[in-house]
């Protein structure tokens, strides 16, 4: 168990580092957005390519970031049930979820996506649109993108197996930490940044937070 829990944490380390370096992607698309959006009504110059590298870094943001999410356990859960039940239980369902539903169906995915990319690569497959880019790397997205998601579902999986056996703490613990809107808050007023703006955002926060019951 000592081997695997290290080797989870190796695991981790990566998806840590891919989802870190994929956020910068969320930047890079904005600015080729706008900078297409300028010249096209600007300018009139526009071309496919940058209409096409958007959707390609848009794919790369989710495929890369899907393992990170994962980590994080900040994927969408329909939690109905599970809520109410004890710990071990909980992380019981996760394994039984992880080994009946996420790792076949990622397993698959990848398998079937890698000759995708083959033909794709072999083939010199290129956009039909004027203009256009080669498709092969976002081919190859799909089949990475999903190889991570698999090895952080065996690094989770090795983490409640852990749980379960008492060598490790709950994975589904989540760490006290401040909400989006009180670091966003918490900064503005850190650079002394129209600090009016966070006091809107704080005052949001609240509303939000605010029981049904006690709004006025």
């Amino acid at each position: 168990m000592k081997f695997l829990l290290q080797l989870s944490r190796l695991i981790d380390s990566l998806s840590e580092a891919v989802g870190r370096a994929a956020i910068w992607l969320v930047l890079i698309v904005v600015l080729i957005s706008a900078g297409n959006a300028v010249s096209r009504f600007a300018f009139n110059m526009s071309t496919n390519a940058w209409l096409e590298i958007q959707w390609y870094l848009f794919s790369a943001i989710f495929l890369a970031c899907a393992a990170y999410v994962l980590k994080k356990n900040e994927h969408i859960r329909i939690d109905i049930i599970a809520g109410r039940l004890s710990e071990r239980a909980q992380n019981w369902i996760d394994v039984f979820g992880i080994l009946a539903f996420l790792l076949p169906m990622a397993i698959m995915i990848a398998y079937l996506s890698w000759s995708v990319f083959l033909n794709a690569w072999n083939s010199g497959e290129v956009s039909s649109n004027a203009g256009g880019l080669v498709r092969w790397p976002v081919r190859l997205m799909l089949p990475a993108g999903f190889a991570l998601l698999i090895l952080q579902a065996v690094s989770e999986l090795i983490k409640r197996v852990a749980f379960l056996s008492g060598a490790a703490p709950n994975p589904l613990k989540k760490a006290e930490a401040p909400s989006a809107e009180e670091e966003l808050a918490a900064e503005i007023r850190k650079h002394q940044v129209a600090p009016e703006v966070a006091g809107i955002v704080h005052m949001n926060h609240e509303m939000i937070e605010e029981p049904q019951g006690e709004k006025k």
